[in-house]
């Protein structure tokens, strides 16, 4: 005797801003529903976030100064979402990133990348719809002046 299987039929594909298709409404099916935890989408766009060049940090310069104190206890772990708020629905989720940029980098590229990246990974491995994603550049990094300066290597003019 064979058994059979019968699967529900596929949901079609729509096209998402940005040509990305995901089917939709996954999260409810007749046979359940799934729901995801701030706390998961919150990890995956700040993962999403730092993944692309140009971010120096996430966060504020208050929740960077507690998540350094937390790296330096053996075996703590790292933060991912620090930096980041989010707001996750039924079948939206809508996303707020603090985050530091690195010097020279184009502000407006570096948002719009970090949008695209965020949106891309969340619906992605979620199935959620971002429906928006606010990003505060709260500050620049500059490079470290590592290098000892002319003047440390400069002889002292009189003695």
């Amino acid at each position: 005797m064979t058994d059979s299987v019968t699967t529900a039929p596929a949901k079609p594909a729509t096209a998402k801003p940005g040509g990305l298709a995901v089917r939709d409404n996954d999260l409810q099916t007749a046979q359940g529903t799934t729901s995801i935890a701030d706390t998961v989408v919150s990890k995956i766009a700040g993962i999403a976030a730092r993944d692309v060049i140009g971010v120096h940090a996430l966060g504020s310069g208050t929740s960077r100064a507690v998540n350094a104190l937390r790296e330096r206890i053996p075996g703590a772990r790292t933060n991912h979402a620090q930096g980041v708020t989010v707001e996750v629905g039924e079948t939206q989720a809508a996303v707020d990133i603090d985050l530091i940029a690195e010097y020279g980098v184009a502000i407006a590229d570096l948002a719009a990348g970090v949008r695209r990246n965020v949106i891309t990974s969340v619906e992605r491995m979620t199935g959620l719809q971002v429906v928006e994603v606010n990003i505060a550049v709260a500050d620049v990094h500059l490079p470290d002046d590592e290098a000892p300066s002319a003047e440390a290597d400069r002889s002292p003019r009189v003695q």
